[in-house]
């Protein structure tokens, strides 16, 4: 029976240095000729991975946590923030003094010349300041948000913005999505497009982006690296991402 294993980035394609292993390039090879389909599922935008994909030769992904998802190079699913909310979040989130950086598949702006949170943030990812364009979301399709301010600041927008939801995933931001979007909703339409069984879909991640993809998916693999919450959630813990946590997982799980 054919299997698919989706695999987050951060922490667990990518180690704490943002490289990715030498042990986790070969276990994806391997994978691959055991005929095994191997499938990308991040929080990160597609144009923030273009190099892995290449390097690791990935051409299905689900990105923005579930909102834009490619099949073999082509979407076959979007899921946008609605216009008319993001207009009524960037006039709060102005007045408070947090910015925002907008996000499509191709490119993303901030709504402000320079933040130190953003730089902050931005610079764990290895990515430079965004250039400025406070309208960048207007007719456009933003299929993520990211939002900069400190622990517990985001509490005004969870009780005002029902229509999104927020993920924190560093100390000074949060990731907005549309309401209900996850990374598990982004597995369930390629797999459903694929025809696959939910018994024979793998997942394996670490942060609390990966929570109701670990939770949905037949069998759920926590990074040693996860959160405490991952690794209740999930079937499987595997070692760090650094001790070569993807190659001993798909080892234990016999798909190598």
């Amino acid at each position: 029976m054919k299997k698919i294993v989706f695999f987050d980035i951060d922490g667990t394609l990518l180690d704490h240095e943002k490289k990715l292993p030498s042990s986790t390039k070969k276990a994806i090879q391997t994978l691959k000729e055991n005929g095994v389909f191997v499938a990308i599922a991040t929080g990160r935008a597609p144009f923030m991975f273009t190099s892995l994909k290449k390097e690791l030769d990935i051409d299905s992904y689900v990105s923005f946590n579930g909102q834009y998802v490619v099949f073999e190079n082509e979407p076959i699913y979007k899921n946008p923030l609605n216009q008319s909310e993001l207009k009524r979040f960037l006039q709060d989130t102005t007045a408070k003094d947090h910015p925002l950086i907008f996000m499509n598949e191709l490119t993303m702006k901030s709504t402000t010349h320079f933040h130190p949170y953003i730089e902050t943030s931005m610079g764990s990812l290895l990515f430079p300041h965004p250039e400025e364009d406070k309208n960048f979301y207007v007719n456009k399709e933003i299929y993520q948000s990211l939002l900069f301010c400190e622990e517990g600041e985001e509490k005004f927008y969870f009780e005002n913005f029902p229509e999104f939801d927020f993920i924190r995933w560093h100390p000074y931001s949060v990731d907005v999505l549309p309401k209900g979007g996850s990374k598990a909703e982004g597995i369930k339409q390629m797999i459903d497009r694929l025809g696959f069984d939910l018994k024979d879909v793998y997942a394996f991640g670490d942060g609390l982006n990966d929570l109701e993809m670990l939770k949905a998916v037949g069998t759920g693999v926590a990074m040693g690296n996860g959160v405490p919450e991952a690794k209740a959630l999930a079937n499987l813990v595997t070692t760090d991402v650094s001790e070569d946590g993807i190659w001993n997982g798909l080892k234990e799980l016999k798909l190598i």
